[in-house]
């Protein structure tokens, strides 16, 4: 559920009063209503609009519109405050990681540096040759762990501070990886969706392995460098993120 904070350089503030000609000429440009500023503002200042902590609007790969704005944030279930949040103050993304893992992989396998998603998962992890022998586990692949359909028992409808959540009890297990792959089985595999930080984790530990690098450092060459971001900071859970932050999501 949780994953590490990341900071945006250089993003424009276009600011959210009546916006300067420019400013409205460039959203129109970009194929937005000139007065999505003014729009925006409207439902803040109304209350309809609440919590907002920041707004992004960005096409063709150029920020058209920033907002940020003030509110209390945490980091791992340990409150921050209230925050002024701006392009430069990390902001605790939590379940955002999910798609960076998936992106990580996704540019992991163009590189031929991880298994295909029809690859079987237990192959992987050779270290559990009993839990790859278990017939009602083979037909697990990559692509489970992708799409979250491995049908193994998983629960993340606890509160986080429920030891008996499937994701902190990873966290507390002696080996996250093992714990991720040996929940009963309750579903035949790709049959149906339950969302699992633990297939998360085993997506970090395919790309740590295959790549040769730490998931921050595979992440910030491949990922955030390009991209002008840069991740601010991380927890590291368990044995899993040996080492990724961005797979403890």
């Amino acid at each position: 559920m949780h994953g590490f904070p990341l900071s945006r350089r250089a993003l424009p503030a276009l600011g959210l009063g009546v916006m300067a000609a420019p400013a409205r000429a460039e959203l129109a440009r970009a194929g937005f209503a000139p007065d999505l500023a003014e729009k925006l503002a409207a439902g803040l200042r109304s209350g309809l609009l609440r919590g907002v902590h920041a707004v992004l609007v960005a096409r063709h790969g150029r920020v058209v519109l920033a907002h940020y704005g003030q509110g209390a944030d945490e980091s791992w279930g340990q409150p921050l405050g209230e925050v002024a949040f701006g392009p430069a103050v990390p902001h605790d993304l939590r379940s955002v990681t999910k798609s960076v893992v998936g992106l990580l992989y996704g540019i992991a396998l163009g590189r031929g540096a991880v298994p295909p998603p029809g690859a079987p998962l237990l192959a992987q992890f050779p270290e559990y040759a009993d839990l790859a022998a278990d017939p009602s586990r083979q037909r697990l692949r990559v692509a489970n762990a992708l799409d979250m359909t491995m049908g193994l028992r998983w629960d993340e409808s606890r509160p986080y501070t429920d030891p008996a959540n499937s994701e902190i009890a990873m966290e507390n297990a002696a080996d996250r990886y093992r714990f991720a792959l040996d929940r009963p089985v309750e579903h035949p595999p790709g049959e149906r969706w339950t969302y699992s930080g633990g297939a998360v984790a085993l997506l970090g530990a395919l790309i740590a392995r295959g790549t040769g690098q730490p998931l921050p450092d595979f992440a910030q060459e491949a990922l955030f460098a390009p991209s002008a971001s840069s991740p601010a900071a991380g927890r590291r859970g368990g044995t899993a993120c040996p080492p990724p932050p961005p797979a403890c999501g």
